[in-house]
């Protein structure tokens, strides 16, 4: 007589569990794009900033210290008629923004340049608008360096472009302090580790901290002079700009940015600005 062979039931496999953040799994570049930046909401501000000054829409866009140009992706995502430059010295940081960011947009990625260069050397093409976010402008730590960058982006702006940068101070930007808040799957934490009253150099980190208690020290780190914002404009305006406008949060809801044109404002602990130079 034949003998059966004896089966058994499979049983479903139980899902994998999501692998959670680390220290030493984790990607510095990919924890501060989801930590600190908003392109999305960068370019609905670089949009409404250049309609209300120059009554159009820009289309030509050069991100100065672009790291990862996370910002360019999305501006050539926001149009197919957008095109963007992106400008870093980094070549590690600007490898991992074409594999992650640009490449994945399959045609679109045809629509920016990334250029390995210093801020300072000339770009060929002029673009409706320069920016510099991040406050990545304050590595110049004196006014003639500060002075010839912003010489340089205004040489870098097509007819009737605007340079627009942002800016923070506040009596609690200039002390000793660490301040957390928690992303995705890990902490954030902004280290402000020192600041010299005499020369204005800040020195600054950015840790990230994981579930597991691990922790992902000084994954970026900055010394900066902390510019207040009469310098900055003084500035720009010895640097050519005919005009120069500070953008400023008139919000009352903390949860609510609503950056308007202002010449006077009342002080507060923290605070984050724009500034528009004009050709």
């Amino acid at each position: 007589m034949a003998i059966k062979k004896k089966t058994t039931k499979k049983l479903p496999k139980k899902p994998k569990k999501k692998s959670r953040l680390t220290a030493k799994t984790a990607d510095r570049h990919a924890l501060y794009q989801m930590s600190v930046q908003d392109p999305k909401e960068e370019v609905l501000v670089l949009q409404r900033m250049f309609k209300k000054h120059r009554g159009t829409t820009a289309l030509t866009l050069r991100e100065d210290f672009c790291g990862t140009a996370l910002l360019c992706t999305e501006w050539v995502k926001a149009s197919p008629k957008h095109s963007a430059t992106g400008v870093d010295i980094d070549k590690e940081v600007l490898d991992w923004g074409l594999v992650h960011n640009i490449r994945p947009l399959g045609e679109l990625a045809e629509s920016i340049q990334l250029l390995k260069q210093n801020v300072m050397k000339p770009v060929r093409r002029k673009h409706d608008i320069v920016c510099a976010f991040n406050f990545s402008y304050w590595i110049f730590q004196d006014r003639p360096a500060l002075r010839n960058y912003f010489k340089a982006a205004r040489a870098g702006l097509a007819k009737g472009g605007l340079f627009i940068a942002d800016a923070f101070g506040g009596w609690e930007g200039n002390e000793p302090m660490c301040e957390m808040r928690t992303v995705k799957g890990f902490k954030y934490i902004w280290d402000q580790a020192s600041f010299d009253p005499i020369n204005g150099i800040a020195v600054n980190h950015i840790h990230f901290e994981f579930p597991d208690g691990t922790r992902l020290k000084e994954a970026f780190s900055y010394t900066w002079r902390h510019w207040t914002l009469p310098e900055l404009q003084e500035l720009m305006l010895e640097a050519g700009f005919s005009k120069v406008t500070v953008y400023w949060d008139v919000s009352e809801d903390v949860d609510v940015e609503d950056y308007r044109p202002r010449r006077v404002a009342e002080n507060q602990p923290g605070w984050l600005a724009y500034l528009i130079g004009e050709t």
